[in-house]
């Protein structure tokens, strides 16, 4: 049953993945995080802390201290494994046996936290996780672990895996080589499916309000009515909007300023459209990347995602944001 509104989310930490590394500013202020995050949320609704753990074995202990930090903060709620480090190109391989008990390994340690468990998160997304040869194989196998344990533990979790749209970036043939090596254990392990995706921020010039509208839509319609289609996964499986936003700051190919106002404008206009496709193509959730800015005092989109800045001090958006889930959340 496909619910009567959208289950909100967000990334509540400030780093952000870049295809260069991260983007980093300020630390975490945990206690500001949980204020803004019960504020947005207000006394009913829910809002899922998003939060991530990229696996290599050599950041295998690194990623339980960070787990074990995101616990003691609350901020344990859909949590995605990444696979692979993505400026490293001389890793081909992955120890499997290695990848598979990390999994298993999280699932027993935080499992009674979490909501959600996404088994990579862009995996077809050909400079970060798709350049990985070993992707895909990471991707079933780890599905499947990871949905084996919960049903041992009789955890009420949900696995999914992640995606991005079709472009030139996109892996070729994604989605036909998935349907390859996907056998139906693997999608009856699958609970929903993750979709980051980014409207009106890496174009050399801004889109009108009408036509973000067509390119959400287009988007999500692409990949139900035919990646999900070809890949063999039923349309009963539910879509989620996993990483979605509009960062201020300077456009690095146009050089165009993006104000706080325009934020606005935009998260509100993708946000309702996605609410009003949600029953006929099934789509559950939508995560907003991100709370805050990694360093609200640099012009580049990858340190101005938030609708907070770096002291959060909230841009306009955060009230917005606020707003649309009173009105749509569950």
């Amino acid at each position: 049953m496909i619910s009567s509104g959208l289950t909100f989310g967000i990334y509540p930490l400030s780093a952000a993945g870049t295809p260069f590394g991260l983007a980093v500013g300020p630390e975490d202020n945990y206690e500001k995080i949980q204020f803004a995050l019960q504020e947005l949320r207000g006394h009913s609704k829910k809002l899922l802390p998003r939060n991530y753990l990229i696996y290599t074995k050599e950041w295998e202990s690194k990623m339980l201290s960070n787990a074990d930090r995101y616990l003691d903060a609350g901020l344990l709620g859909d949590l995605t494994i990444g696979c692979g480090d993505w400026t490293e190109h001389q890793e081909l391989g992955i120890e499997l046996d290695n990848w598979l008990g990390f999994i298993r390994k999280v699932i027993d340690r935080y499992g009674s936290h979490l909501a959600s468990l996404q088994i990579t998160n862009e995996p077809n997304l050909s400079f970060m996780e798709g350049s990985k040869p070993y992707i895909m194989q990471a991707l079933v196998e780890g599905v499947i672990a990871a949905k084996k344990e919960i049903q041992e533990h009789n955890m009420p979790i949900k696995i999914g895996f992640g995606s991005v749209p079709e472009s030139p970036a996109a892996v070729l043939h994604f989605w036909e080589n998935l349907a390859k090596v996907g056998n139906k254990t693997f999608i009856d392990s699958v609970d929903f499916v993750g979709h980051n995706f980014y409207v009106d921020v890496f174009e050399d010039k801004p889109l009108d309000l009408k036509e973000i509208t067509t390119s959400v839509e287009r988007t999500l319609r692409n990949l139900r009515e035919k990646d999900l289609v070809t890949a063999g996964i039923p349309a009963s499986v539910p879509i989620r909007v996993t990483e979605n936003g509009w960062p201020t700051g300077k456009n690095p190919v146009a050089n165009i300023e993006r104000s706080y106002e325009r934020q606005t404008e935009v998260l509100e206009k993708v946000i309702r459209t996605i609410y009003n496709l949600r029953q006929e193509i099934n789509i559950s959730h939508y995560e907003l990347f991100g709370l805050r800015d990694a360093d609200s005092s640099k012009d580049d989109l990858f340190h101005q995602y938030g609708i907070m800045r770096d002291d959060y001090s909230p841009k306009p958006s955060y009230n917005t944001f606020k707003k649309l889930i009173q009105e749509m959340g569950n």
